[in-house]
């Protein structure tokens, strides 16, 4: 079985790397040697002037953004044993929390991959990618409660979770699938482009669809609630708005 392709950070910037061992070095007593000559930790490769930092593109925050890295490989670093590895590092990008602020520098990021042929432009695009995995356990945590289920069994402790991550996964395949379904947001809500709808709003349309069938009743008012109502049905009409678009 090979061995998997792996992009993992480094926490610490002064890991410990190791060059290749040559075959002529390799003692034939003992214990086959892993690690060969000691080579500059992640951020000494980032102080090095010798080496150039090359342009890579990955898509991130709805555009196609431009980062600057440096590469080494073939490595060996104490966590991969006798792998090859590649090293990268993330040049800081610049960013202004708001318009006309200071302009800030968020920090270096060093990167280890086991495969050491992998493109940059994947192996970039794949570490940006990485945040929707911290954004699908809130959503399941936070938003779905998967955690908060009141069951005693273990089948059901284990049934739960995979419940609650499928139904998960259907809402996303359809949000996917329809394009932009979710409420018109609300009148004391800011707008602000986003690149999709969130987990809130894709379940506050859901909930709009399924108890406007449910009861058989026309909710679409909901949608294209106007200005200006000041009647007591006009305002008993906008109420299923406060329930549609409550989230947590």
């Amino acid at each position: 079985m090979g061995y998997p392709t792996k992009v993992q950070l480094i926490k610490r910037k002064d890991a410990k790397l190791f060059a290749v061992p040559q075959e002529s070095v390799t003692s034939r007593r003992g214990r086959k040697r892993f690690h060969g000559a000691v080579l500059p930790n992640p951020e000494q490769l980032r102080q090095d002037a010798s080496i150039p930092w090359v342009e890579v593109k990955a898509w991130a925050a709805g555009k196609l953004q431009s980062f600057e890295v440096k590469t080494c490989s073939p490595v060996r670093w104490r966590g991969s044993g006798k792998h090859d590895v590649r090293i990268v590092v993330i040049r800081p990008l610049a960013y202004r929390p708001r318009k006309r602020a200071k302009l800030l520098y968020r920090n270096p990021v060093y990167l280890v991959c086991s495969d050491c042929a992998l493109p940059l432009q994947r192996l970039l695009q794949a570490f940006v990618w990485r945040w929707e995995i911290e954004v699908n356990f809130r959503d399941e945590k936070t938003v779905l409660g998967v955690g908060e289920a009141q069951v005693h069994t273990p089948a059901a402790v284990q049934a739960i979770s995979a419940f609650v991550e499928a139904a998960y996964t259907f809402l996303l395949l359809a949000a996917a699938q329809t394009g932009r379904i979710a409420l018109p947001p609300p009148k004391w809500r800011q707008e602000q482009p986003a690149q999709r709808d969130s987990t809130p709003l894709l379940l506050g349309a859901l909930r709009h669809q399924l108890w406007a069938k449910a009861l058989g009743v026309n909710l679409t008012h909901v949608a294209y609630n106007t200005k200006g109502k000041t009647t007591d049905v006009e305002i008993a009409r906008a109420l299923p708005s406060a329930v549609l678009y409550a989230f947590r």
